[in-house]
């Protein structure tokens, strides 16, 4: 358990933490000399719980907020410090204010220097105390009167940390790996040591790392986990890294990065978020209003919009961030808003989405989208999204810190139905409604153009709901005429039963052409110009016409300007296979195949490219031989 200290300057909270541990948190010449924490301090110590309780000391003077902040993430009880004689303070209540809007349910309250007031001061500063956490995610903490001079109290309080310690629920330390770097350090004989609170996953000796949002990567060589060596480091821990790398230096490694699992790496600068509000300000959140974001040990400047409507002082709503400076996030991360000048915090949150959008930031797809999003269970958030519009599971697993089993595990439990051919997810509904919609907007079009062989795969991508990304839809539609319930046809696609139909006046024109491609000269057939001129017909119009009979399987077009009847493109693959049969390991060559067709051999040449391109014939050099995998193009019963 990390526990959290809170609280005014002055009210004894590094005095505290050492009557409980033994241990000076306060580490630096300057915070001893001036009597105040100005930097994080760390302790441990067992209190009784047999498990090790960790203390992050923080800054309680308003000039050092900045540094409460970065250790404020990843605390699991929160020791809110109010002195006996001062009672609440300012700092007291943005303190206590930064914990609600962290979310931090779980807390005590130390009354320090509790031997400076007697017994009627304790109790009205209690009811105080009370009054005060009672609208915030502390409300019902234990208040307990304690003095680090005199040790009254303290061994009450430790009991208090240890029951608490023994209660606390282990965070899952199956996700990826993500730790909040706070300290980074140059350690004699080690190297580079970086410290900070494990926020989910585990990590190993050995393990490849990588720093984010800079970029760089390490190796795990030395762990030391609630100040033990160990050999792992789990969710909840507090852990100092050994790292070694090419460019892994304290000096590249500041407080704000993040420590994850390779496969996490995606800094942002924009992200969709739940934004609340303190009822302290004094006026509602303005457009693109300049801010102060604090995300774990990050801090950055930023601009914040609401997106539902106005954030009035005390509301709650959607917003989008810009930051200034790019960091690493996952969904669900908590955060505080501080104003441009860094004196008052002024809201915070918890990220909803890292992918936000510049435009159509706020329409009504987009926030119902949100809304999904924000439901803290996984399973929840999943099938809600995919009530609406496909999910990227890839996208959805890596924002979320989800290892593989975690993402099947809300697959699952979801029940959500994953597109086969793709890594996108839709609600069975919403999958049945867009098979429907294929089938149903093939249809329409082929009533409508009975002579087209089919509509195009990007038109008919755009006329779905929901709509697919492009790639989504290639593995979709793949699938589904691997199923049987649409033909692709090139860059068409058409209802397996489709067949395009001529009008009869094409029909008419093309009756005059096909003996024209028979009979004795069928190896040879005329040009297609040469039978426009022959027929005083148009020649594009009838290439129109002579592609559609090949799309009807009436006759083949074996070269630009030369199209085959399709009984002499059977005939032809029969002579194929019977030169192929005498042939030496079946390869024969093109000139004796030529011969066969007693035809010149420009012609000859086209026919052999034709089967080429369709895989019935294999080239090797000069040589082909037969593709017994392609064979049953023009004979269906695979003889």
């Amino acid at each position: 358990m990390i526990v959290g200290t809170a609280g005014h300057i002055d009210h004894g909270k590094t005095a505290l933490v050492k009557a409980l541990t033994g241990i000076d948190a306060d580490r630096l010449a300057e915070e001893k000399a001036r009597g105040i924490t100005i930097e994080l301090g760390f302790a441990y110590a067992d209190l009784g719980a047999g498990a090790v309780t960790g203390f992050v000391d923080v800054p309680g003077h308003e000039k050092f907020v900045h540094t409460m902040l970065a250790g404020a993430g990843g605390i699991d009880l929160a020791l809110l410090v109010v002195a006996a004689d001062d009672g609440i303070m300012p700092q007291t209540r943005e303190h206590l204010a930064i914990l609600d809007l962290l979310g931090i349910g779980r807390g005590i309250v130390a009354l320090t220097k509790s031997d400076l007031a007697d017994a009627a001061r304790i109790a009205t500063l209690g009811a105080e105390i009370a009054a005060l956490l009672a609208p915030t995610t502390l409300a019902g903490a234990p208040v307990l009167p304690v003095s680090a001079l005199s040790g009254v109290g303290i061994g009450d309080l430790r009991d208090a940390l240890a029951q608490a310690e023994a209660q606390a629920i282990r965070r899952a330390s199956d996700g990826r790996f993500r730790l909040a770097v706070d300290r980074s350090f140059t350690l004699t004989g080690a190297g580079t040591v970086v410290t900070g609170t494990v926020l989910s996953g585990q990590v190993a000796l050995g393990d490849q790392i990588l720093i984010s949002p800079s970029g760089l990567s390490a190796r795990v060589r030395g762990i030391h986990a609630q100040n033990r060596k160990a050999e792992q480091g789990f969710a909840g821990q507090r852990c100092a890294l050994n790292l070694t790398g090419d460019g892994i230096s304290r000096d590249a490694i500041s407080r704000g990065q993040v420590a994850l699992d390779p496969a996490l790496h995606a800094p942002t600068r924009r992200m969709d978020v739940e934004l609340r509000l303190l009822a302290t300000e004094a006026r509602a959140l303005q457009p693109w209003q300049p801010v102060h974001l604090h995300l774990g040990a990050a801090e950055t400047s930023a601009r914040v919009i609401a997106l539902d409507g106005p954030l009035l002082p005390g509301g709650a709503g959607l917003a989008q961030i810009a930051l200034d400076h790019p960091i690493a996030a996952n969904v669900g991360d908590r955060f505080i808003l501080r104003d441009i000048s860094a004196r008052r915090t002024i809201g915070g949150g918890r990220v909803v989405d890292l992918r936000a959008p510049l435009r159509r930031r706020a329409a009504p797809e987009r926030l119902a989208a949100l809304r999904a999003m924000a439901l803290s269970d996984p399973a929840r958030a999943l099938a809600e999204l995919a009530r609406h519009a496909p999910v990227d599971l890839d996208d959805f697993a890596h924002d979320r810190a989800m290892a593989p089993a975690q993402l099947d595990r809300a697959i699952a439990d979801s029940a959500v139905a994953v597109i086969a051919g793709t890594r996108l997810a839709l609600a069975p509904a919403a999958l049945m409604a867009l098979r429907d919609g294929v089938q149903a907007g093939l249809a329409g079009f082929h009533d409508e153009n009975p002579d087209l062989q089919g509509l195009g795969r990007e038109r008919l991508r755009l006329m779905l709901r929901p709509r697919l990304p492009r790639e989504g839809f290639a593995g979709f539609i793949r699938a589904e005429a691997e199923a049987g319930r649409i033909t692709l046809d090139g860059a068409f696609v058409r209802l397996p039963g489709h067949i395009p139909q001529l009008t009869p006046t094409d029909e008419a024109l093309l009756a005059q052409v096909l003996p024209r491609l028979g009979g004795e000269e069928r190896f040879r057939p005329p040009r297609v110009r040469d039978l426009a001129g022959d027929l005083a017909a148009d020649e594009t119009d009838l290439r129109r016409i002579l592609r559609m009979a090949a799309r009807q399987g009436r006759v083949d077009q074996i070269a630009h300007d030369h199209f085959f009847l399709r009984a002499t493109t059977v005939e032809m693959v029969a002579i194929l296979r019977e030169l192929a049969a005498a042939a030496p390991e079946g390869w024969f060559t093109a000139p004796g195949f030529r011969d066969r067709l007693q035809n010149g051999r420009k012609v000859a040449i086209q026919a052999l490219d034709f089967f080429d391109r369709l895989g019935l014939t294999l080239r090797r050099g000069d040589l082909r031989r037969i593709n017994p995998h392609r064979i049953d193009l023009f004979t269906p019963d695979g003889s």
